[in-house]
């Protein structure tokens, strides 16, 4: 563990959140101690690392990899990207960047950073090579990487879980609504979700799938559940596609004019979002269902 690397960014974090060293100290432990653990002189236990974390507003698991992992920065960086290619569904661009790292000593020495690439391998192997079989194996293998089995299953392990749901959706529903109901009680399991995104995206898929099992009532109910979730975290993050999804299962039901409510709903949400991708669509089916009584 370099204690010198950990102090460095605890320093750093405590300068830009304009705190002293007593600020900092304070409700954990001395000024003194604090000085030493910046100055790389000692490592502090677990829990006071923790209440540092906590107080700096970082990840605990930050620190730890920061001492165990040269060029944090970089790494971090390519995950940025990487989450932003598959939020965006560019999956020829993320395929780019697997390959350019796949022979960097950053990752192929360090597990948790070759899962990163393993899990995005898995995707593009998927949506731009359509091979099913190395992907599902690709993305096992990336939750093999750290998964103790009995162990309680970590985020990043959930939401590659959850990606392999999302494939099987479109290749055998029931294995993907089996999967998803592991997920679920992964995430039941862990105390806290450091990326709410995962719960949203969780519900999301499952409701697609229930409605393509006609199971529309429950897709609805698990759209509901989501777009509670949102407002509770004051996040837009899917909220149109949960309006939309419901206003399509109403409009399965033969209710058109509450099917309308939510298509109306969901179109401001995207027209917020500026996600043009969807609002062309959605206003075609807000006049469809308008010309029905």
């Amino acid at each position: 563990m370099d204690f010198a690397a950990v102090g460095r960014k605890i320093k750093e974090l405590r300068k830009n959140s304009g705190l002293s060293q007593e600020d900092l100290a304070e409700g954990i432990c001395t000024q003194a101690q604090i000085s030493k653990i910046e100055k790389g002189d000692v490592f502090p236990y677990a829990s006071t690392l923790y209440q540092i974390s906590q107080k700096l507003g970082v990840d605990v698991n930050y620190f730890f990899d920061i001492g165990t992992t040269p060029r944090l920065d970089y790494v971090q960086e390519v995950f940025k990207q990487l989450q932003i290619m598959r939020r965006s569904l560019r999956f020829e661009e993320m395929m780019d960047i697997v390959r350019t790292e796949e022979a960097n000593p950053l990752f192929l020495q360090n597990k948790k950073n070759m899962q990163l690439l393993l899990w995005h391998k898995g995707i593009y192997l998927w949506e731009v090579k359509k091979e099913f079989e190395k992907a599902i194996v690709t993305l096992q293998e990336a939750v093999d990487i750290t998964y103790i089995k009995g162990k309680v299953m970590q985020e990043r392990e959930i939401e590659i879980l959850l990606t392999i749901g999302a494939i099987y959706y479109k290749h055998n529903i029931d294995k993907a609504v089996q999967i998803f109901e592991e997920v679920n009680g992964h995430l039941q399991s862990l105390p806290h979700i450091n990326d709410y995104t995962i719960k949203t995206r969780l519900f999301y898929n499952m409701a697609r799938a229930l409605t393509r099992l006609n199971r529309i009532h429950d897709s609805n109910k698990y759209c509901e559940d989501a777009i509670r979730w949102c407002l509770y975290k004051d996040s837009l993050y899917l909220l149109g596609e949960l309006h939309y999804q419901i206003g399509y299962n109403l409009e399965l039901l033969n209710q058109p004019q509450k099917a309308k409510g939510y298509m109306e709903k969901a179109l401001i949400v995207f027209e917020l979002q500026q996600d043009d991708k969807y609002i062309n669509f959605i206003n075609n089916k807000i006049k469809e269902l308008s010309a029905l009584k």
